[in-house]
């Protein structure tokens, strides 16, 4: 199984490219998806942050309110580090059974979709890793025309984050999205033949079929070993 890690920054358009793979049938595990599942009202990351923050960050049905406790930690580094060290474990957990079903379903290459995959030491885990990148100065307008905040807010967002230059010198393939639509398409077509590529070996081994496969070998080996060892036991 071959599992390709993407990542990128706030407003780089990751997002964007995920949606493109989901739309060339390639699954995608988003940990985003998987943080809003955990912090669902009564779950556990629900408690221990309701807990550490106070009913100040829940709306009025008891969800969290998101936005308002990105507003608490975006702004403060301390209280962002100990969101993350609260809602890890479940975060982890959840990215873990999914990648499971997927591979429990026979897909051969599936994206893992992780804003913080660095961060989160995730990376070693995947292979290739595809960094989304853009110019600082892009990534700043782009967030400020989607979500209408304060420059203020959009740079402590975009500072709480490891700088897209450091994560495209991590990456082993990096897509260029400071220009057009049709720019990251083209690019994405080139991005989407490399990670499809057949399976090497060891991503074989990795995958289902590459266990039955051994688990077959296995069987057929003892079965032979065990005709082998009758017919010599006959014969004597």
């Amino acid at each position: 199984m071959r599992i390709v890690g993407l990542t990128g920054g706030i407003a780089s358009g990751k997002s964007t490219v995920s949606n493109l793979f989901k739309s060339h049938d390639v699954p995608i595990v988003d940990a985003d998806v998987v943080a809003r599942e955990v912090l669902m009202k009564g779950s556990g990351g629900w408690k221990k942050v309701v807990a550490a923050f106070g009913d100040e960050i829940l709306l009025e049905n008891g969800e969290v309110n998101r936005p308002r406790l990105g507003q608490i930690v975006f702004s403060d580094p301390d209280k962002r580090q100990f969101l993350n060290r609260l809602l890890a474990p479940y975060i982890s957990r959840g990215i873990f059974w999914k990648v499971l079903k997927l591979w429990m379903k026979g897909y051969k290459v599936i994206v893992l979709d992780v804003p913080l995959l660095f961060e989160a030491k995730m990376d070693k885990f995947t292979k290739p890793i595809i960094v989304v990148w853009v110019d600082p100065e892009t990534q700043i307008q782009r967030l400020l025309a989607r979500d209408k905040s304060s420059e203020e807010d959009a740079r402590n967002r975009i500072n709480a984050q490891m700088s897209l230059d450091v994560k495209r010198g991590k990456a082993d393939i990096v897509i260029d999205n400071t220009g057009s639509l049709d720019d990251l398409n083209q690019q994405f077509q080139k991005v989407f033949v490399e990670v499809t590529r057949p399976l090497t070996w060891t991503e074989f081994l990795r995958s289902r079929q590459g266990v039955f496969a051994i688990l077959a070998s296995f069987t057929s080996g003892v079965v032979l070993f065990m005709k082998t060892f009758n017919n010599h036991t006959h014969i004597s």
